[in-house]
Formats: C-alpha cells, sequence, structure tokens
C-alpha cells in the first residue's frame, strides 16, 4: 500500500508544482490552443490558453511509478510497464498532432492516415506484447478471455491459439480507440475530462488493491471451493493499483490549473494518453467490459457524436445543436462551470454503479 500513496503523492505534487512552470514555457513559446470557429463562440476567449498540458501528467505517472518501485525497492511488473508504454505512446502521437496545429495554426493537426498510423502502431503492440510474459503461475497480463469482472466463458480462442491472438488483438484495438477518443471527445470544457478520469482512476486504485488482497497467488495449496473460485486471476494487481494512483494523483494536481477558467489545456498528448491508460488498466486488471460502466459519461459523450452524425447522414437532421453532449447545453444556455460539475456529478455516479458491480459479483458468489 506504501507504492500507491507515494505514486499519488508524487504525481500530484509533480503536476501541482510542476504545471505553472510548463505553462511559462508554453506562453514564451507562444504554444497556444487553436480555436474552431464552428464552435460555441464562448470558446473565443480561450484562443492562445497554453495546451499539450498533457506531457506533465505523463511525465509526472511516469517518475511517480519510478519513485514508488525506488523508495519500496520493488521491481517493476510487466503488466504496469505495458499500461505505462500504451499511456505514453500515445501521448506522443497526441502531442504530434497538438504541436502540428499549434504551429500551421489550423484546427486539424496531424492528417487522418497517419494519426491513425501512430495510434494503430502503438495499440497493436501493446495488445501483443500484452500476451506475452507469464510469470511463475503461467499466468499474463491479459488473456484471450473477454472480461467483465473476471475472465468470462467467452474465448476468443475458441478456434485454436492462432486465432485467439488475432481476435484478441482485434478487440483490444477497438477497446483503445474507443476510450481513447471517448476521453479525447470529453475534453471539450476547462476541466472536464480531467476531473472525470480522476474517478475512474480513483476506482481502479480500489478494484487493484481488492484484487490483489483476494489475488489467486496468495491462495495456499490447501484452499479451495468458494475461496479459489472467486480470488482474481489477474497477473499485476497490486501495481496496476501503483499506475493508477500515479495517474489520479498526475490528473488531480492538473486539474487545479486546468479547472475554469483553464490556465492550460491537456490537449491530445493528455487525453489519448488517458484514454489509453484507462483502456490498458481495464485490459490487464480484467475488467474489459465494466470499463462501460466504470467510464459510463465517456460512453455517453461518444454516443452523442454518433447519434449526431448517424442521424445527420440518414435524415439530413440533427439531434442536438452540437456534439458532443456538453456543446448541445452550452448553446441551450448552460454556464460552462454548470456543465462540468454536472457531467463530473454523472462521472462518479457511473464510478459508484461500476465498483458496486464489481463488490456485489464478489459477495454474492463469495
Amino acid at each position: 500500500m506504501r507504492a500507491v500513496l507515494i505514486a499519488a503523492a508524487v504525481s500530484l505534487m509533480t503536476t501541482l508544482l510542476g504545471t505553472p512552470l510548463y505553462i511559462r514555457f508554453l506562453v514564451k513559446g507562444g504554444y497556444g490552443q487553436f480555436i474552431r470557429d464552428d464552435g460555441p463562440t464562448s470558446h473565443h476567449t480561450k484562443r492562445g490558453t497554453p495546451t499539450m498540458g498533457g506531457a506533465v501528467i505523463i511525465l509526472a505517472t511516469l517518475l511517480a511509478y519510478l519513485a514508488a518501485h525506488a523508495i519500496t525497492l520493488n521491481a517493476p511488473t510487466m503488466s504496469a510497464l505495458l499500461v505505462l508504454f500504451l499511456m505514453t505512446g500515445l501521448g506522443v502521437v497526441g502531442f504530434l498532432d497538438d504541436f502540428i496545429k499549434i504551429s500551421k495554426q489550423r484546427s486539424l493537426g496531424l492528417r487522418a492516415v497517419p494519426k491513425l498510423i501512430g495510434q494503430s502502431v502503438v495499440a497493436l503492440l501493446f495488445s501483443v506484447l500484452v500476451l506475452q510474459f507469464p510469470n511463475q503461475q503461467y499466468r499474463t497480463p491479459a488473456s484471450t478471455q473477454i472480461s467483465f469482472i473476471r475472465d468470462t466463458r467467452l474465448d476468443l480462442a475458441f478456434a485454436g491459439p492462432a486465432i485467439g491472438v488475432i481476435l484478441f488483438v482485434v478487440w483490444a484495438y477497438l477497446m483503445i480507440a474507443a476510450t481513447s477518443n471517448g476521453v479525447n471527445l470529453t475534453d471539450g470544457l476547462d476541466g472536464l475530462a480531467t476531473g472525470a478520469s480522476t474517478l475512474v482512476f480513483a476506482a481502479y486504485i480500489l478494484i487493484g488493491t481488492w484484487q490483489s488482497n483476494q489475488s489467486c497467488q496468495s491462495l495456499t495449496a490447501g484452499e479451495t471451493g468458494a475461496a479459489a473460485l472467486k480470488c482474481y486471476e489477474v497477473r499485476d494487481p497490486r501495481d496496476l493499483a501503483v499506475v493508477a494512483a500515479g495517474l489520479m494523483g498526475a490528473c488531480i494536481g492538473f486539474l487545479w490549473w486546468n479547472a475554469s477558467p483553464a490556465k492550460i489545456f491537456m490537449g491530445d498528448t493528455g487525453s489519448l494518453a488517458l484514454g489509453g491508460a484507462l483502456a490498458g488498466l481495464a485490459i490487464t486488471s480484467r475488467t474489459e467490459l465494466l470499463l462501460l460502466v466504470i467510464g459510463g459519461l465517456f460512453v455517453i459523450i461518444s454516443l452523442s457524436v454518433i447519434v449526431q452524425v448517424g442521424s445527420f447522414k440518414l435524415t439530413g437532421k440533427r439531434v442536438l445543436r452540437m456534439a458532443p453532449l456538453q456543446h448541445h447545453f452550452e448553446l441551450l444556455g448552460w454556464q460552462e462551470v454548470t456543465i462540468t460539475i454536472r457531467f463530473w456529478i454523472i462521472a462518479g455516479l457511473f464510478v459508484a454503479l461500476g465498483l458496486g458491480i464489481f463488490y456485489a459479483e464478489w459477495v454474492v458468489g463469495s
């Protein structure tokens, strides 16, 4: 538990104290946000606000993880390292996207094909590697079984191991793409995505800690029955909690400067990285489908874009005044802070529901 607390504290202090220094650097270099003219007019006042703040979140999380292991003298685990790789890799793609937007002063950063290639390379590498590196119990960071609260009986390797790997890579890729884009779409108001992500990462601290305490690896040879059935087949649950703690602390410290009126935006650098981290935590903690509940706010906002685009293409009419959903409420006259706080409440309710389902499954089955 010490490593979890250390990671949270180090990342919190890094972003809390380091972000203003990074803001000065960005202001000096003229790295300000480009605002689209077709968005809400109230956003025009944000033009020039420093962006690419996600770089601070990524750096703080990496430093926190290293510090936690250096102080506790525990060796890093492959599950955690792969999640950090996914976070950092997508963050680099987002950073390139942000940098091009700023340097070219346009709403389009990386072209669609290069951006897709970058995201795909990182996601596919993670998806392949996460099925490798078995521990002494022959348990890998992920499995080909679709998971909800634990692995289900739906195994993608039903037609053989090779087919299972291919189907898992496709499944993991879709998860990573959906989650990273979901956070990216949510990042439209000051502090909205940062605050919602904080709540979801806090949930994964609890999940990782609980899984560690109820891990199948901790069972003695004589323990059978309910204890053996209800333990969690997760390779490195405690270290995943350390990663989640580092991310939560980094988001809290960054939120101090990102809350309305924002002094800095996370940009695609942060939103893609945080989305990738969420997907990585869900895959390695064997809670893939549960993420749909815990990250319910991101799901709703993503669906609002899908419904808006689908309706316009099929009928020529828009369901919302503007998508994503938060901008619809802006055009209805809601204040930005009001939308953000109410969406945080919704995110918190989804997190509570997800944790409730997670714990209820263990209680009912015990």
